[in-house]
Parts: structure tokens; sequence; C-alpha cells
């Protein structure tokens, strides 16, 4: 276990990517352990059963959906759309950042596509009227990590497959405790646009908010069709995915007229790159996750961590740590794979609901995948708007801090994450 562990560590300090870190600590383990029940043959073997579960036919539809509206003029719409109606109050732009990431992360279900297609458009306004730039970043990067929240959320889809949760429940588990996090970014934006002074929009005219609202409000078509049409029992996840591809192929094609067969072949090309590496993920975390299973990893390490006699408390603060931690260092998909069966005997024996601890679980992931020192999403920012690292990194801390808050009020007042889906037809 120490050379697995020593290999990983290694490899991941020196810059390998999250897939071939894996995979090469796992087959030069197995090559020095030269154990039957451990080769190459049965890595690859797990690895194909990771990806056996139906649910994930979903992830490259909504893969695809966030590339469609992505190249298209839905992003844009929307945030002009938010911005005509809060961009004369203080904070009003913040604010707009943040609701924007929130609608996207209902469109895309994915952080990167939300920080690429929302950013683009309002970190320019958010240096014009005087915001730091640091603080800009830490902005997109955090608001962002709001889509992991709101459905659709492949880090629901995952973590459903992994501890066979139903992933319509946990899209409904997440909207609250999602709409929670930008109330609470929100109420900082304001409180950090009065002290620093920052400049406000002139206000718009009620044409003008027309118009955008004319513009942009068909993009809300997609939180309806999919959060609508799983609540009310309509569509499975797999076909509210399905039913998304449709709509924005409509919208973007027919209605916006911004689709054409250029973006649509690098859009489908895209999802098929991006699926690819997602389901490659995916067979690696189930291999590691089987690994771990056999060296018998949680029996010798929750002991250390929750105690002889752990209650309900200890479980689910060993599991916010545990994923916040290790969220910083991996990609989200590796950790619910690799963590997930070392809580789930404890979570079972307990009784926690498993929609509560979900999630608790996609917030740490969505902290980690915007903190140092290897958090995704800051290694997206620096890609698309070519700033340094410490610059991206530098105001991370107080949304931090703000996501720790939102949590401590979820394990508080649990009902936040599972009343609509108790709520929802056959629903508890």
């Amino acid at each position: 276990m120490k050379l697995l562990v020593g290999m990983m560590i290694s490899m991941l300090l020196t810059g390998f990517p999250f897939v071939v870190l894996i995979l090469a600590s796992l087959l030069v383990y197995a090559h020095f352990q030269e154990s039957s029940l451990l080769t190459g043959e049965v890595i690859v073997q797990q690895m194909l059963n990771g990806l056996t579960p139906s649910t994930l036919v979903c992830v490259p539809l909504f893969i695809l959906g966030a590339n469609l509206i992505t190249a298209g003029a839905a992003a844009p719409r929307l945030v002009n759309m938010i911005r005509v109606f809060t961009g004369h109050i203080p904070g009003g732009l913040a604010i707009t950042t943040n609701a924007s990431c929130t609608l996207f992360g209902a469109v895309s279900g994915s952080t990167q596509a939300t920080v690429a297609a929302v950013g683009k458009t309002m970190r320019p306004m958010l240096m014009d009227a005087g915001y730091k730039s640091s603080f800009s970043l830490g902005l997109i990067i955090n608001a962002s990590d709001i889509a992991l929240l709101i459905p659709p959320s492949i880090g629901f889809i995952v973590y459903g497959v992994v501890t066979q949760t139903s992933i319509g429940d946990l899209f409904l588990a997440g909207i609250f405790p999602g709409i929670l996090v930008f109330g609470l970014f929100s109420l900082y934006s304001i409180v950090y646009s009065r002290f620093h002074k920052v400049g406000v929009l002139p206000k718009a005219s009620w044409s003008e908010r027309r118009k955008a609202m004319k513009e942009g409000l068909l993009v809300l078509g997609f939180p309806f069709i999919i959060i609508g049409g799983i609540y009310s029992g309509i569509f499975s996840p797999t076909e509210s995915a399905a039913a998304g591809v449709f709509y924005a192929l409509i919208l973007e094609g027919l209605i916006y007229k911004t689709l054409n067969f250029h973006k649509l072949r690098t859009a489908l090309l895209d999802a098929s790159v991006i699926t690819a590496v997602v389901f490659i993920l995916v067979g690696a975390g189930q291999a590691l996750s089987w690994l771990i299973g056999i060296l018998r990893v949680p029996e010798q390490v929750m002991p250390i961590l929750i105690g002889e006699n752990p209650t309900e408390l200890t479980v689910v603060f060993a599991v916010i740590i545990g994923y916040f931690v290790a969220c910083m260092f991996v990609d989200p998909i590796v950790a619910i794979y690799v963590l997930s069966p070392i809580f789930q005997p404890y979570v079972i024996e307990l009784g926690i609901d498993p929609l509560f601890l979900g999630v608790l679980v996609i917030m740490q992931a969505a902290m980690g995948s915007a903190t140092p020192p290897f958090g995704c999403d800051i290694f997206t920012a620096q890609l698309i708007f070519r700033r340094p690292y410490w610059e991206v990194i530098k105001h991370t801390l107080p949304f931090t801090c703000i996501e720790l808050v939102a949590a401590g009020i979820i394990i508080t007042f649990p009902q936040i994450a599972t009343f609509l889906p108790n709520f929802a037809p056959g629903g508890g």
C-alpha cells in the first residue's frame, strides 16, 4: 500500500494527468505484487465494470447539450437578461455573475463549461466596473461550482451510480442548497462592492428589460424541461438529457439561428472527447476503488478517523473533510469513486439520509474544485483568462468560507436538501 500511495503522490506533484497517475500506479503496483488477483487484465475488467450502469448514458447527452448552448448565443443572452435587472444596484454585476452561473448550471451541469461560457462574458464587465482582477476570477470559478449542485449535475450522476441512490432525487435535493450558496455569494458580493466602492451600471429602462427578456427568456426552458420533467415524473434523468439536447438544437438552430454545420460538428467532437475523458476517469476510479476494497483500507483507516463508536455527526464531518481535501488534489469523479465505498457502510449502519449526504459530498467536490493546490477549475480559469496561478487563487478563501457556512446550515437544517425529493410525486 505504501508503494501505491508513494507513486501516486510523486506523480501528482510532478504534474501527471489524473488518469495516468491512477492507471500507471495500479499497473506498477500489480507488477510488483505478482498476485493472480491483481493483473493488468483484472484492472481493465474493473474499469469496464465501472462503465456498465445504464444511468451513465445521460452523461454524454448532458455534455452535448452544454456544448451546443456554449457554442451559440444562449449564455450572453442569459447574462444580459439578468444584468438589466441587477446591474444598477450595489454589487449588481457580481450578483449577475452568481445568478448567471447558477442558471447556466441548470443548462450545462458542468463547472468548467460554466467558467468558460459565463466567465468570458462577465469578466470584462466586472473589470470595467472597477472590480479587482483577483476578485473577478475568484467569483467566477466559485460561482461556477454552483453548477455541481443545480441539476443536471455530472457529480450527482456519478455519486448516484456509486452509492445506488436515485439520480432524479439527487437532482432535486441539490436545488435549494444551490440557491442557498447563490444567496450567500450574492450577499458577500454586495458587502464587498460597498466596502470597495465599486461603481454600478446605469439603471436599464423597461424597454431594455423587455427586449432582454424577449431575447433570453427561452434559455430558461432548459431548467424547466430538466427539473420540471424530473420533478413531475414525466422524464427520467436520461430522458430529460435527451429532451435537453433536442431543445438546444431547436433553440440554437431554428430560433436563435446561431448553430451552423461547423459549430454542430465541433460540439459533437468536443462532446465525444469530454465524454471519453469522463468515462476513463470513471473506469479508473472504479479500478482504484476495487483495489482499496481488496486491501481492506476502510477497515484500517475508518476507526482512526471516526473512532470505534462513531456517531452520525462524526461520520458527516469525516465525509466533509475527506471529500474536500481529496478534491483539492484529484478530479471529483475519482474522489467520489474512491471515497464513497469507504464511507458507505457507516452511512447505511447509522441510517444517514443518502440525499442529505449526497448534497454535502457534492458541495465539498465543488469547493475542492476551486481550491488550491490542484482544483480543476483553477486551471480552467488559467487557460481561459491567461492569468497567473497566484492571481487566480488569491481571492478563493472568502468563497470557500462561505460554502463551509452553507454546509453548516444544511447540516443544521437537512430539510433544505430533502424537502423537494420527499415532496415530489413518488418521492420520499
